[in-house]
């Protein structure tokens, strides 16, 4: 007759569900495979698939209950760890919302907007454009999958226990966050330059023949000056988005050792 213990039924339990929240966090919350659009059961279905193939390979679990006090504590901080990583990676696909949102803005297609389910917000269509060619580079240079391998290095990094996460990761990835800022700028400042220097000579040309009417051709001019800016632009974009996968792949291993208990 085959029995179970109680012992045994809450070890089989933790070794899934700890990894698995941690996982169903970065999964709910990581570029592309959180999107809105997903349907909540194939986030569900992959975390959990991701959870077989990775549970056996983390090693032992605290012996704690599940349901006691500690093992809720052990599940609030794997739901935070995943949610950490998985915003750092969103931080990344925010440098190109930033980049775009500041070239629309010279362009003057801010007010070309469309709703963006993922954000719950208008965004400009060349944002929307821009992200769109993001999430199939990350795609095509396998990010997805080494954002998981990053993820299941951090079980080593970052043990499953109930002490208290470091505070300097928090801190560490509100200072990435600077780098919306700082690499969106970087990314739009040839078109920014260019559509500065253009509105510069509009203005010149308007004090020196009023008549040409230059409301009438400055817009569909910087339309046409940045179009063909980022035009110009894309043999660089992939490899520059490539950079900023790169980046936001390393800075996930910084914030997860940056998470780790002190001691």
């Amino acid at each position: 007759m085959f029995t179970l213990t109680y012992a045994q039924l809450n070890a089989w339990l933790t070794a899934f569900l700890w990894p698995f929240t941690r996982i169903l966090a970065l999964v709910a919350v990581a570029p592309v495979v959180g999107n809105r659009s997903v349907p909540t059961r194939v986030k569900i279905g992959l975390a959990g698939f991701i959870t077989l193939i990775v549970a056996p390979t983390i090693g032992a679990m605290p012996q704690v209950t599940v349901f006691s006090a500690e093992g809720v504590w052990i599940l609030v901080n794997q739901f935070l760890i995943g949610v950490a990583l998985g915003f750092t990676m969103q931080l990344v696909f925010a440098v190109v919302t930033a980049a775009s949102d500041m070239m629309s803005l010279g362009m003057g297609l801010g007010f070309a907007s469309f709703f963006d389910p993922q954000t719950n917000a208008t965004t400009p269509a060349l944002s929307t454009w821009l992200n769109m060619m993001a999430m199939l580079a990350f795609l095509a240079f396998d990010g997805h999958l080494q954002m998981i391998a990053a993820l299941v290095a951090t079980f080593q990094s970052v043990p499953v226990t109930a002490s208290v996460l470091g505070a300097a990761g928090w801190r560490l990835l509100a200072g990435y966050g600077a780098t919306i800022l700082s690499s969106g700028l970087l990314l739009s400042l040839p078109v920014v330059v260019a559509l500065l220097i253009t509105n510069l000579s509009l203005g010149i040309l308007n004090r020196a023949a009023p008549q040409i009417g230059i409301f009438q051709v400055g817009f569909a001019l910087t339309m046409l000056v940045g179009l063909l800016l980022i035009q110009l632009m894309m043999p660089d974009l992939i490899p520059y988005f490539a950079r900023l996968f790169d980046s936001g792949i390393e800075e996930m291993g910084r914030v997860a050792q940056a998470l780790r208990p002190p001691g």
